[in-house]
């Protein structure tokens, strides 16, 4: 274990201050509530740490328990991104089924029906919106995660889901800051570099972020990006001219800046996660973001020191360190008046018009969202016996593999005796033979990135023409199949809507 540097109670205590770590179990091991009593005021959440509703928040009381006004963060997207239901799938439709419906009110009583349920666990600071424009349909890690291509619609939705979210006393993390959209590499794994102009970044990337400011955004994610336009040497989260001279100082952001995670490749595997977070601080960053991989006492200690050190050796100036820790306590209070109110308890899911109280909110979005196609033949509904065909990519990191998607739950729900095979481009070829003289039902994600899954499609389609399609990633693709089903997302709920569609109750 990392010696603790002996120096003044204060410089420690900011340096723990400015962590946000993660941990691992669904209770607090004794090391983070030892750290929250020496001055750690942020945990982040995975999906790894919760059970049930009724389990978060008790553990979300074991940590207050210890210190009143710790944030507790969570990246809960809604959509493909869910921590709160990663077993299962989400209740709330994601950005791009939410784009597509465009319909602001719809937007903002989806995020504050989230952000309620966030409340009531306990959780006050949640890593979303994404404010991303997917201007490239080839991106690896956005895609749905986004509101859609057009900087406009992503920027009066991005106000409207902090509106939701921030409504009910949940902080908004706006991100990932200045824009992921037109990257073909996943920062997870690298550096992705975007190399356009100036112009560009202020008419595309930067116009969601300049109305989310405008809007109040507690708080903005940094992006492990490298934009040569802005800084040809230092990603943006390391970045002085991006994090201080364009987000503090133009854009006038006054809330706190959080990185994305440090331990992710784009950062640690060229500068390490020591180096890395000195860097974002001084760079402007408020708040270290680590624990989606490494979620030990160790790795907080070790960024605790390197910080001190840093200040001890001038590298990163104390009144930087001292701002970025009163900027996290300023987040705290404001979230600690809002518990004290009781904002998570205000009713969500009745705001938006036409839906009763009590209503789904999630699942009338989702229907919403819907994009539903026929054939040039009359279409017949599925309702014997049927076979559901899923074509699996890989899942990025954000996403993670552990949480389900696709439309055989729901379908087996409503069909009793539905069957299904996952594929991969190993195994692809193989799934007209698996589905017999079953009625096929294929599902894809993001079919336009996938040559393997073009080419079994078409197959499959050739063989068997009243296969219904149901494409539950970007819709950029041509409609194939008797029924060609858009859902704009993998949530469970696009799949329940989905599964309505294919038997002919639903759109």
């Amino acid at each position: 274990m990392t010696t603790l540097v002996h120096g003044s109670d204060t410089l420690t205590r900011d340096a723990l201050t400015v962590l946000q770590p993660g941990f691992v179990g669904t209770t607090a091991p004794d090391w983070l509530l030892r750290r929250i009593g020496e001055g750690l005021s942020s945990v982040g959440l995975f999906g790894r740490n919760i059970v049930t509703p009724e389990q978060l928040t008790a553990l979300t009381a074991q940590l207050r328990a210890e210190r009143d006004d710790v944030l507790v963060a969570i990246d809960e997207e809604g959509g493909d991104v869910t921590r709160l239901e990663v077993k299962r799938g989400s209740s709330f439709p994601g950005n791009y089924a939410l784009g597509s419906v465009d319909d602001v009110e719809l937007t903002r009583a989806v995020a504050r029906e989230l952000g309620r349920r966030l409340a009531q666990c306990g959780v006050d600071l949640n890593w979303a919106p994404s404010a991303d424009v997917n201007s490239n349909a080839e991106n690896p890690v956005i895609g749905v995660r986004s509101f859609g291509p057009d900087p406009d619609l992503v920027a009066r939705h991005t106000v409207a889901y902090v509106d939701g979210l921030q409504g009910v006393g949940v902080a908004a993390c706006t991100k990932h800051f200045p824009g992921h959209g037109d990257t073909n590499v996943d920062s997870h794994d690298a550096l992705p570099r975007i190399d356009v102009d100036l112009a560009t970044l202020h008419a595309r990337e930067l116009v969601p972020f300049r109305a989310a400011v405008a809007a109040g955004t507690k708080a903005v994610m940094s992006a492990h990006i490298l934009l040569s336009a802005l800084d040809p040497h230092r990603p943006a989260t390391l970045s002085p001219q991006i994090l201080t001279g364009l987000l503090r100082q133009e854009l006038g952001f006054e809330g706190l800046i959080v990185t994305d995670g440090m331990e992710m490749q784009a950062v640690s595997a060229t500068y390490g996660i020591e180096r890395g977070s000195v860097l974002a601080i001084a760079a402007g960053a408020d708040a270290i973001c680590v624990g989606g991989g490494l979620c030990d006492e160790d790795t907080v200690l070790r960024l605790r020191d390197a910080l001190v050190n840093a200040v001890r050796t001038g590298e990163l100036p104390e009144e930087r360190l001292a701002d970025a820790a009163a900027r996290v306590r300023a987040l705290a209070a404001w979230t600690q008046a809002h518990r004290a109110r009781g904002a998570g308890s205000v009713p969500g899911a009745a705001v938006q018009e036409g839906t009763a109280p009590g209503a789904d909110i999630g699942l009338v979005a989702a229907r919403r969202a819907l994009r539903v196609t026929r054939g040039e033949r009359p279409y017949t509904p599925v309702t014997g016996t049927s076979y559901v065909a899923s074509f699996t990519p890989v899942a990025n990191f954000a996403v993670g593999d552990e949480t389900p998607w696709g439309i055989a739950a729901e379908l087996e729900r409503l069909l009793p005796g539905t069957e299904t095979g996952s594929y991969d481009e190993s195994s692809a070829d193989s799934a007209l033979a698996d589905a017999g003289e079953r009625r096929v039902v294929a599902v894809v994600r993001d079919l336009h990135r996938h040559p393997w899954m073009i080419r079994a499609l078409d197959a499959l389609l050739a063989a068997r023409p009243d296969t219904v399609v149901v494409e539950m990633g970007l819709n950029e693709a041509e409609p194939r199949g008797a029924l060609h089903i858009a859902t704009h997302g993998a949530a469970r709920v696009c799949g329940r809507a989905a599964a309505e569609a294919v038997i002919g109750t639903g759109a």
